[in-house]
């Protein structure tokens, strides 16, 4: 009868050790909120120039007038619109905007309607995106534009999974609408007349439209007394996630 009870007492033991190691659900692994939406920046007297759709061959001439300015512009990159992000030359261009302490964001892999696809092809193009700038750059970024500005739910919660806000736009350039160079020199000669506290646009790298106006609208700028700068700094925030070191080029550097 002793036996039994020994027994009995270290199958107990056995039982409840088992049950009180079954891990806990912690936050740190629990979904993460839906993506905070911006439209506008925070910072007085700030202007955030964006740049969607490259990298694109005007990335360079872009970078270089923004520097030549004691500006910093934002680059929303796709993976695979124009051409390949992993090509020799997208990357170069990624790290030269990157070097000179440009602000490189996530405008997903193809530029696709991402309120029009499945979830499968939703999370394909934040997580084929993210693991680019990750290999070429060592970045993982904190915030996303989505293509055409759509965005519904389903968007916001997977942006949500990676930490990054999505950021929309309060001024939009006119260049892929077909605006002329001199239609956005005017275009923004009419939003500076109205002084206003800041601005968050939207511009596009792949219109030439948009290169031949900058020298312009830098200027306008410049008189008005703003100072140009990335999103993440016309927010107060942090630009990556993390950062770390670039990857080396492989098999899988590929669209």
């Amino acid at each position: 009868m002793v036996l039994s009870i020994t027994r009995l007492t270290v199958l107990a033991a056995v039982l409840l050790g088992a049950v009180s190691a079954t891990p806990i659900e912690t936050p740190e692994i629990q979904a993460r909120a839906a993506a905070k939406v911006i439209t506008k920046c925070t910072q007085p007297k700030t202007i955030a120039l964006t740049f969607d759709d490259g990298p694109y061959i005007n990335n360079k001439k872009i970078v270089d007038l923004l520097d030549a300015n004691g500006a910093k512009g934002t680059f929303f990159v796709n993976g695979n619109n124009y051409q390949c992000i992993y090509s020799n030359d997208n990357v170069n261009r990624l790290k030269y905007a990157y070097g000179k302490g440009h602000q490189i964001a996530s405008h997903t892999w193809s530029h696709a309607h991402l309120t029009q696809i499945s979830s499968s092809q939703l999370t394909s193009e934040f997580t084929k995106t993210n693991t680019a700038l990750k290999k070429i750059l060592g970045i993982q970024p904190a915030f996303m534009r989505p293509p055409y500005g759509e965005y519904n739910t389903n968007v916001r919660n997977e942006a949500g999974k990676y930490g990054q806000s999505v950021v929309i736009w309060d001024f939009d350039s006119g260049d892929s609408a077909g605006a002329s160079a001199s239609a956005i020199k005017n275009a923004y000669k009419n939003l500076l007349a109205k002084n206003p506290n800041n601005v968050l646009t939207l511009n596009h790298e792949t219109y030439s439209t948009s290169v031949s106006a900058l020298p312009d609208v830098i200027k306008q700028i410049k008189a008005k007394g703003y100072k140009m700068v990335t999103v993440a700094e016309c927010l107060g925030q942090s630009p990556y996630k993390s950062t770390g070191s670039a990857g080396t080029r492989d098999s899988t550097w590929k669209c």
